[in-house]
């Protein structure tokens, strides 16, 4: 079970950054077709991202090894780096992207002209993708994981 999470997890991240990207880009977009563009799309991130969430929960409470020894000693999983990355950093950082996100509809939704709604969706798609694209465990990092597992 692990592992097939493990692997769902690994792959829809690339959909969640794939329209991340997407719905940021649209909201650059100064006119009604990007404005439209960048609500479509970031429904999709939307849905990728709790999507991503909800494998992330699975893993983080119930199926990782890496939360299971951090949470059986909180304490030293702070003072070793590969630990509290999987135990606070890689959890935190995703969580805040995931509530960027519902916050930029919201926003969105409220805001008085059309203007604004691509200014919030803009600020708000694009502060999520970066806190997406800096969580994630790239290669070359003492976090590192494989891009596309097989």
């Amino acid at each position: 079970m692990y592992s097939t999470v493990l692997f769902l997890h690994s792959w829809i991240r690339w959909l969640a950054v794939l329209a991340g990207l997407l719905a940021t880009a649209a909201a650059i977009r100064k006119d009604s077709i990007g404005l439209t563009r960048a609500q479509r799309r970031g429904f999709i991130f939307m849905i990728a991202l709790d999507l991503q969430l909800l494998l992330g929960l699975l893993l983080y409470g119930v199926l990782s090894p890496f939360t299971a020894q951090a949470m059986s000693d909180f304490g030293a999983a702070m003072r070793d780096p590969v630990l509290r990355y999987w135990a606070v950093e890689h959890f935190a950082l995703m969580l805040s992207a995931a509530v960027l996100v519902h916050v930029g509809r919201v926003l969105a939704r409220k805001a008085a002209s059309a203007e604004q709604k691509r200014k919030r969706l803009l600020i708000c798609f694009g502060l999520a993708t970066l806190l997406m694209l800096a969580g994630i465990p790239w290669p070359g990092t003492p976090n590192a994981r494989e891009l596309f597992r097989f």
